[in-house]
């Protein structure tokens, strides 16, 4: 039984710094879905996100003694401003470790806030053990972001909120997931109170760690996370939260970065709030959920969890979206080189606008071409429109769910290299902070030329890069096992279909 949370979250000193947020009806998703749509408004809390309510109640019940030791967690954004506020409001010593690669703006944030902060480590694994080897060394109180029975606790008083808010019958409520502390307190509430309302987690599809452990039994370490929704990149699930979680979480869904994208905008549509992306993350997962079952008139429950968006994120966002709404696609296609082709494919394309072409000429039989067109809402399903350039005479290869043609190909459309031995082609997502490049070029072997490069950074703490490496065979090896000792995410590329039409 999760009486024992129940009872904590009752307890749970929240309200000296945390506000009760309104719940909003979303009309456009609403008439677009078919349902009832409200969303959690915890974005409007003083630091933009819920995280101060966890971590307030954690600070709150520390002892006189404790408190006089002083606290120090690591985060890098969102927990991070609770622990400060929390800790300056009970005059409380606060220490944060933060990534080197943290956003300039969150840094100040938490400066403002009153806390010391220390610039340890490229990721939050590595400021995490930082920290938790500063407690040990200073005798400070550690403040876990999610695997605390405290922290549990106060990210559940949302729930408690949500049931006393919504007096429609509720067929479930959807909470982004990465730790597990906001999903665990509030399930264990909800479950006790009204067993009735189906809880359902949502995860990044590129940091699933809840539905890698409900698939193992245990918890599992993931290999590497995705780094846009930064606020859910979590390798894996806390050992408590987990325990709580599996017991009285319904289902847990996923959404891609794309869906994520849309989800921002929607939210955007909604209530004129910009959401971070694990802050529209429920939203997202929200309409896979709608897509797999097929609800009608039902009354559904998301949280916004965050609004600490990078702005430079933005644009990305911005490119992104219409492929998570399904209203963009990718492909490459194939023309006559010959006067009036391009004509004649446009004429083919018929209600698809062309919102992206790029073309140069390589031979004087054909001309390969990246398009984006824009898709109608009444035509989302786009295999009528491949099947009619097909048989126009145009070959077509889409690439709409391919990660590089998104990045980088778009970008770098301008013929093929011929002569590069031993070429090897990567996909890189590395830390952006001062002498990034410089580091992932330390990690090359003298004797490897670079053949291509393009870099791009999509707003926040992250980088992404395409590169090609003329690397001898037996130097590859080494170089991988140097990639991941520094922990850089990355993918070998030379099968990849938008790379062998344009770049190869």
């Amino acid at each position: 039984m999760p009486s024992s949370y129940v009872r904590r979250i009752l307890e749970a000193s929240v309200y000296d710094v945390a506000v009760e947020t309104p719940i909003h009806t979303m009309p456009l998703l609403s008439a677009a879905l078919g349902n009832h749509v409200l969303i959690k408004r915890e974005d409007l809390q003083p630091i933009f996100s819920f995280k101060l309510r966890g971590a307030y109640n954690k600070i709150s019940r520390l002892s006189p003694v404790d408190q006089a030791r002083g606290v120090i967690a690591a985060s890098a954004g969102n927990h991070a401003q609770g622990v400060a506020l929390a800790a300056s409001r009970k005059r409380i010593k606060a220490t944060i470790v933060m990534p080197r690669s943290t956003p300039h703006i969150k840094v100040q944030a938490v400066k403002r806030l009153g806390g010391k902060v220390i610039l340890q480590g490229e990721r939050f694994d590595e400021s995490c053990q930082h920290a938790q080897a500063l407690a040990q060394a200073k005798d400070y109180v550690f403040v876990h972001p999610y695997d605390d029975p405290d922290v549990i606790a106060g990210q559940g008083t949302i729930a408690m909120e949500i049931l006393r808010q919504c007096s429609d019958p509720i067929h479930a409520v959807f909470i982004p997931v990465g730790g597990g502390g906001l999903i665990a307190g509030m399930a264990a509430y909800i479950k006790y109170l009204r067993p009735e309302i189906r809880v359902i987690g949502v995860e990044a599809e590129d940091s699933a760690c809840f539905v890698a452990a409900l698939q193992s039994g245990r918890r599992v370490v993931l290999p590497h996370t995705g780094i846009f929704a930064d606020g859910v990149a979590v390798a894996q699930m806390g050992k408590e939260t987990f325990r709580v979680a599996r017991q009285y979480v319904d289902e847990v869904v996923t959404a891609t970065t794309d869906e994520v994208c849309a989800a921002v905008k929607e939210v955007f549509d909604d209530t004129r709030s910009i959401a971070e992306p694990a802050g529209a993350l429920a939203v997202a997962g929200m309409k896979n959920y709608l897509r797999q079952n097929q609800l009608r008139d039902q009354t559904l429950i998301t949280i916004e969890s965050g609004a600490n968006v990078n702005f430079e994120r933005l644009r990305y966002i911005s490119e992104r979206y219409e492929m998570g709404e399904q209203t963009e696609i990718i492909f490459a296609a194939t023309l006559p080189e010959r006067a009036g082709s391009l004509m004649r494919f446009c004429r083919a394309l018929k209600a698809h606008d062309i919102t992206e072409f790029n073309y140069r000429y390589h031979s004087g039989q054909t001309a390969t071409v990246y398009v984006r067109v824009h898709v109608p809402a009444e035509q989302r399903d786009h295999r009528p429109l491949f099947s009619r350039l097909r048989k126009q005479g145009f070959e077509v290869v889409d690439l709409s769910d391919n990660e590089l043609a998104k990045m980088h190909v778009g970008h770098m459309v301008g013929g093929h290299a011929g002569g590069v031995e031993n070429e090897v082609m990567y996909r890189v997502e590395m830390p952006e902070c001062q002498g990034a490049l410089r580091k992932f070029l330390s990690l090359l072997d003298p004797t490897c030329n670079i053949s291509l490069f393009h870099y791009r950074k999509a707003g926040g703490a992250y980088a992404h890069v395409f590169v090609g490496l003329q690397i001898p065979p037996g130097k590859r090896v080494t170089f991988e096992k140097r990639m991941k000792q520094v922990k850089y995410t990355f993918y070998r590329e030379q099968a990849n279909p938008a790379y062998e039409i344009f770049l190869s």
